[in-house]
């Protein structure tokens, strides 16, 4: 070709990749493996310019490793169980498979021409029965091992969707796709005994080295260890079958600052009175429907309802304390029951306040000058826990102490007085799996009337979702879960005692699904959850690259389980922590475009749709539109770019090139057309050079040869330097200063020839097709992605010469080059032949001259 040619490159090396199989993984024991995995996508429909940095990013390590003598594992599957699909369904009369699988096969499209060097063959959905069949073997194997459990428990309900919500999916008291008020509601739900291994999941953070320190912050916040007193306030006339409010406090060092106790709404005490009690109960129904975040917990304002009730203080009989229900209290957290000391915790100061209850300070700044004690109008007083304050209020420790020292002074004094005892708590709760609808993995029990929860048995596995059965298709349009409404599924046989029974109708968090499926890829066709054998070779990841968003939830139940696999025969143990290295990576940015209607609205513009000249946008009509600053690509702004028109106007390796080459993997990337223009450009360069370049007959030119030989072996350390650390920014600095060196170079055709081919390695990992291309017009044998990776020579990265400084009393004059082996007495002979020190000279000889080896010489005259 005599021009850079995307369209007829990209293809052609497409095809000739397929047909080696040269991304197919094999278990092959005489070489290192190295497995690689981006967090696999949900098949909404459409790939953005996220996507392709993610996968890129993944893509350009895993070609590295392959050509450095790994044998690599990149995988490539679909996250695809989930509400968007059954909502798809209900909106368009549709059903969730049929939407889901159509989306697969787009994005499938769509990733393709990309050029990922992924083992398409290992490819599933979350949603295939042979997946999530295995799937539920995992939950029968758990079953039995104890991990999972079904209980009664307090879930936010939303009464739209009709199923069940995680505390982060509400939203300002609302469903997060529903936008409808959730409720809090008492249903059977299964569980998973996550929480049995809090302190476990928490102290393996430290081993967790090449994850960033943010994660595991979050990780262990969200785990939430904490020591504290559990005791009980005795109640006065409480009411029968409640003698005692127990509470957890990690504050026992204020209790003599205890103003009120307060129960949750889901308390069984609050439970009890409200069945007395239409205005309790009314309260309470209406707390059921605030958000249960901790954020919504704390913007929302402090509401309590006094039962009546009094307690006892533990350690003054006749001082008595009144019982609230408070709506920011959880039942899931402690005992669902605490005291409140006003003066030293913002939201009890608000509620008290409220109430017109008691504020008592416990303790003070050691320098009180100016502190206005929150009994007399001040703030809540909340100091770190290390920082020393004047204890106006304590048992037995001194009057100046940390609160740290005070909290295990009065553990200490509380167990020794029979008041409660010191105990380890954490936040972490055990994980409710169970969603009421259809489209995700059947949990495969069934109830009898006769024998209760029954198992299914495993040579009936997959329990596999209905679909379309005697041709009479399922009605999504109805609210609530179609499995309740679909007799033929729904009912069936007692697998205990062969009498009719039903099936749980309730399907499994769609966070289960991707818990796991990185253990799956090492064997995806297995009639077992994995092969052990192929599990003990290929575990673990060794390197898995996703977005900060899945920092706690999705990260940590794949830590628990992995711990669960291994337990349950279907994982080794090194693998219970299952991802060696984390990378998070940045966002993709872009300008969002904007209008107004005549009704004042804002109308949003997609970036093809805008043209824009001289920092201005107008749509093709010529109408202005107003330029919003860079920001997450958003849907709903229309601020995405599609990775196939870039594909179109400017190929494959453009779109890669560009999303590594603008800043850090780590931090966002804006993506501009102007941007992608320039890497397009640049590519066509390199095509241009090195097309010349293989057609050059010229002599060795010596040193003109070495000197760009020299500069290619400091090419080949940097970039490789750039790859294994993930500053493929910097790797891409580094190739396009070589790409004008070696245009400049005078070098014979053979030194520039080597060169080259060594320059299409190097960009190998970014611009797969390019450098195949280069490859085979420079005489490379076979594919560039099967050639060994090149290696720096030591000898060529030291430089032969060293340029020295001149100063003359201190101040710059000049400067030589020399041999970086040159003896000192040469060295100052040639300092005092130089121009600028002669003159300073004026014919006489130096009072000092001082050459600091290969750094500086310094004259004084």
């Amino acid at each position: 070709m005599s021009r850079y040619a995307p369209a007829e490159i990209e293809p052609k090396w497409q095809k000739a990749w397929e047909e080696a199989g040269t991304f197919r993984a094999t278990r092959t024991e005489d070489k290192p493996k190295y497995y690689v995995l981006e967090m696999f996508p949900y098949p909404s429909g459409r790939i953005h310019i996220g996507h392709v940095r993610n996968y890129t990013m993944g893509d350009v390590i895993a070609r590295h490793k392959r050509a450095t003598g790994h044998n690599v594992l990149h995988p490539m599957g679909f996250d695809a169980f989930g509400m968007p699909a059954e909502n798809a369904a209900m909106a368009s009369g549709g059903h969730p498979k049929d939407w889901t699988y159509g989306n697969i096969d787009t994005m499938v499209a769509q990733m393709k021409p990309l050029g990922f060097g992924l083992d398409w063959s290992r490819m599933f959905a979350t949603c295939d029965p042979e997946y999530y069949g295995q799937q539920q073997a995992l939950f029968l194997d758990f079953l039995e091992k104890g991990l999972v459990y079904r209980k009664n428990a307090v879930v936010n309900w939303d009464p739209v969707d009709m199923t069940v919500l995680a505390n982060e999916q509400v939203e300002n008291g609302r469903g997060w796709r529903s936008g409808a008020l959730v409720e809090r509601r008492e249903l059977t739900q299964w569980f998973f005994r996550i929480s049995d291994y809090s302190g476990e999941l928490l102290e393996a953070l430290d081993g967790l080295d090449n994850w960033p320190a943010k994660v595991k912050l979050m990780q262990a916040n969200w785990i939430g260890q904490s020591r504290g007193l559990q005791f009980a306030f005795s109640l006065v006339d409480g009411p029968e079958g409640h003698d005692r409010v127990e509470v957890y406090t990690t504050r026992p060092d204020t209790l003599m600052g205890a103003s009120f106790v307060g129960i949750s709404p889901d308390h069984p005490l609050a439970k009890q009175l409200e069945a007395d009690n239409e205005d309790l109960a009314a309260f309470n129904a209406e707390c059921r429907r605030m958000g249960t975040s901790e954020e919504e917990l704390e913007k929302a304002e402090k509401r309590g309802f006094d039962t009546g009730l009094r307690v006892r203080h533990p350690f003054d009989t006749a001082w008595e304390l009144p019982v609230y229900v408070a709506n920011f209290i959880l039942m899931d957290y402690g005992t669902g029951a605490i005291f409140g000391c006003p003066a030293h915790d913002p939201r009890d100061l608000e509620f008290a306040r409220k109430y017109d209850l008691p504020v008592a300070s416990t303790f003070e700044p050691l320098n009180p000058e100016g502190h206005i004690r929150p009994e007399d109008g001040g703030e809540a007083f909340v100091p770190p826990k290390s920082d020393k304050v004047r204890w106006i209020k304590s048992f037995d420790w001194d009057e100046a102490a940390t609160g740290e020292q005070a909290i295990d002074a009065a553990i200490a004094f509380c167990e020794s007085n029979g008041v409660g005892q010191g105990v380890t708590k954490y936040r972490l709760r055990d994980w409710g799996l169970s969603r009421q609808r259809y489209w995700g993995c059947p949990i495969p029990v069934v109830h009898c009337e006769a024998c209760g929860v029954v198992p299914e048995k495993r040579e009936n596995l997959p329990i596999a979702l209905p679909y379309d059965e005697d041709g009479t298709p399922i009605d999504f349009s109805v609210p609530g879960n179609p499995l309740d409404r679909h007799p033929t599924w729904r009912d069936c046989d007692c697998p205990s005692c062969g009498k009719p029974a039903r099936r749980e109708t309730d399907t499994m968090d769609t966070f289960v699904d991707s818990s796991w499926y990185f253990a799956r890829f090492t064997a995806p066709h297995a009639t077992t959850p994995t092969d052990m054998e192929e599990a003990a070779y290929w575990m673990n990841v060794d390197q898995y690259i996703g977005g900060i968003e899945h920092a706690i939830l999705h990260l940590l139940y794949s830590r628990f389980f992995a711990r669960a696999m291994h337990l349950t025969g279907h994982l080794p143990e090194k693998s219970i922590e299952p991802f060696d290295a984390l990378f998070t990576q940045g966002m993709v940015t872009h300008a969002i475009y904007q209008t107004q209607d005549a009704e004042g609205r804002k109308v949003y513009h997609f970036p093809e749709d805008v043209e824009t000249r001289d920092g201005k946008a107008f749509l093709k009509d010529g109408t202005e539109v107003e330029i919003v600053p860079s920001a997450k690509m958003s849907k709903s702004k229309k601020n995405v770019v599609d990775p196939m028109t870039i594909i179109s106007d400017y190929g494959a390796d453009t779109a890669r090139w560009f999303v590594l080459s603008d800043s850090p993997p780590e931090r966002d990337v804006e993506w501009t057309a102007a941007g992608a223009e320039a890497a397009s450009k640049h590519l066509a360069r390199v095509y241009r050079i090195c097309a010349e370049i293989a057609a050059l007959d010229t002599a060795p030119q010596g040193d003109e040869d070495t000197a760009l030989l020299r500069e290619m072996h400091k090419a080949i350390h940097d970039v490789t330097m750039g790859l294994e650390s993930f500053g493929f920014n910097a790797s891409i600095a580094r190739l396009y200063a070589f790409t004008a060196t070696l245009q400049k170079s005078k070098a014979g055709s053979d030194a520039k020839k080597q060169a080259a081919r060594t320059l299409a390695q190097l960009m190998s990992p970014m611009t797969p097709h390019l450098s195949e291309e280069l490859w085979e017009l420079l005489g490379g044998e076979g594919l560039i992605a099967n050639a060994t990776w090149p290696k720096a020579d030591a000898a060529m990265l030291v430089e032969d010469t060293v340029t020295l400084p001149i100063q003359v009393n201190g101040k710059r004059r000049g400067e030589i080059t020399v041999a970086r082996d040159l003896g000192k007495e040469e060295v100052e002979n040639l300092v005092l032949e130089h121009e600028a020190v002669q003159r300073a000279l004026d014919g006489g000889q130096p009072k000092k001259l001082i050459v600091v080896p290969g750094r500086i010489v310094n004259v004084v005259v």
